[in-house]
């Protein structure tokens, strides 16, 4: 038994005639004749009685056509399959970004995407900056999102976005009275910083040293998330990217502008000498819809 003459037994069975199924096969009629004979003879039973030219199922045939249909179904689901690995890959993405956009414009980004791919598998990871690098040129992701800080050397970098950077102040602070931050406001604020080699940490650390302007830090971490929460919690003061922000606002925390141009920049990371599948390419164009290039 083959293939082959499943699938004629299978149109025989759905389309009422051997004449019908021969013409839905694009076959003469005498072959699919031939091939039902052929199977029989493999399996060991009639299939169908043959009464004056007509092909009638027997008790046998109708009870191999069901398991027949379940058969089919499962190759149905191989051909979709298979259509989807030609029109858009593998049928799954995988996304790695820094924290500070895990909330904001990934999710949008991924919403629009799913809307155009229903059916495409959707891994996803919040990491460290170097993480996400480590990922993408291991090529066990296919996009990432990266802080500009990273060593580009193993994967394809491109800019994505750049955030002016704001103060973020616990409600109730006395800097809130003031519309914009100097720098040196923040001499012997308690601060929230972020990790030491963070390139915006390290922007700020220049413009404060030029003011002669010495905060108290209090706590150091890599995350925006988690400034904003210490922040919240009143811990002292941060420069955070505003985006990332936004859910706090109003909530235990404030934002003022900085006099100064402190920006958060981040990359866009692929896997490199790969030509990203064509879902890549379409969550890429959800991504970018989101890119900001602040002055």
């Amino acid at each position: 038994m083959n293939i082959r003459q499943v699938e004629i037994f299978h149109a025989v069975m759905t389309n009422g005639t051997a004449s019908r199924a021969a013409d839905v096969l694009r076959i003469s009629q005498p072959a699919v004749s031939k091939t039902i004979q052929e199977l029989e003879r493999e399996i060991g039973f009639l299939l169908f009685h043959r009464v004056k030219g007509r092909m009638t199922p027997t008790s046998e045939g109708r009870l191999f056509f069901r398991e027949v249909e379940q058969s089919f179904s499962g190759l149905i689901h191989l051909r979709s399959a298979a259509a989807r690995i030609r029109d858009f890959g593998s049928g799954e993405i995988k996304v790695a970004s820094l924290s500070a956009l895990s909330t904001n414009i990934v999710p949008k980004a991924l919403r629009g995407f799913q809307q155009r791919h229903p059916n495409v598998a959707i891994t996803f990871q919040a990491q460290m900056s170097s993480v996400v690098k480590d990922l993408i040129a291991g090529g066990q992701f296919d996009v990432g999102l990266a802080a500009d800080e990273i060593e580009i050397a193993g994967v394809e970098a491109t800019p994505f976005s750049r955030f002016r950077a704001a103060i973020a102040l616990p409600s109730d602070h006395p800097l809130e009275r003031k519309e914009i931050i100097e720098p040196t406001d923040l001499d012997g604020q308690p601060f929230i910083a972020l990790a030491p080699e963070d390139t915006t940490r390290r922007q700020l650390d220049t413009i404060l040293l030029q003011a002669n302007a010495q905060p108290k830090v209090v706590l150091e971490t890599p995350y925006s998330t988690t400034i904003c929460a210490m922040v919240q919690a009143g811990l002292g003061v941060g420069l955070v990217n505003p985006l990332t922000a936004e859910p706090y606002v109003g909530k235990g925390l404030t934002l003022r502008p900085f006099r100064q141009g402190v920006f958060f920049r981040t990359l866009l990371l692929l896997p490199p000498n790969r030509r990203p599948a064509l879902i890549v390419c379409d969550f890429i164009e959800e991504l970018t819809a989101f890119s900001k290039f602040e002055d």
